[in-house]
């Protein structure tokens, strides 16, 4: 992986090719951040939770990817495998119900929405993903089908 940040402020993945974030910064666009300086949070609270970070390990049994979610619950993260090879993980960080009489001076956590893609290899075995989250850590489980061992055949010399 490269340690070059890119301008969104996360590290490139320059050198893996199985990568494919997908983030639409204006999805969350609303015509509400016009409206003033209080409602900018609202394109930084979205642009926080984007960059969520996924580590993607590789073993000789799996391919193991983990993401910090901080704060969310299992039931607020989805897991999915479309077109048969892209792993999408996503979910949504719910803003807090505000009271009427509630008076903040800063608020820092983020909340909004995020997705992550990528595009599992050949070997996967996408019917077998196993996940979990404990501590506000998701780790996926993509469990790897083995290498076929090349077949040797005895070949008797005649003569």
């Amino acid at each position: 992986m490269s340690i070059i940040p890119s301008i969104f402020g996360r590290r490139s993945s320059v050198f893996d090719p199985f990568s494919l974030d997908v983030w639409d910064p204006f999805q969350a666009f609303d015509s509400s951040i016009l409206a003033g300086p209080s409602s900018t949070n609202s394109a930084r609270d979205t642009a926080a939770v984007a960059n969520t970070q996924i580590d993607w390990k590789e073993t000789s049994e799996a391919h193991i990817f983990k993401a910090d979610l901080p704060g969310l619950k299992k039931e607020e993260v989805k897991i999915e495998v479309e077109d048969g090879r892209i792993l999408q993980i996503s979910g949504e960080r719910s803003k807090e119900e505000e009271h009427k009489n509630d008076k903040y001076h800063r608020v820092e956590r983020s909340r909004g929405r995020f997705i992550r893609r990528f595009r599992l290899p050949e070997n996967a075995k996408v019917e077998e993903v196993k996940a979990a989250m404990e501590n506000g850590v998701l780790t996926v489980t993509v469990p790897k089908q083995p290498e076929p061992k090349p077949e040797v055949k005895s070949i008797e010399i005649s003569g």
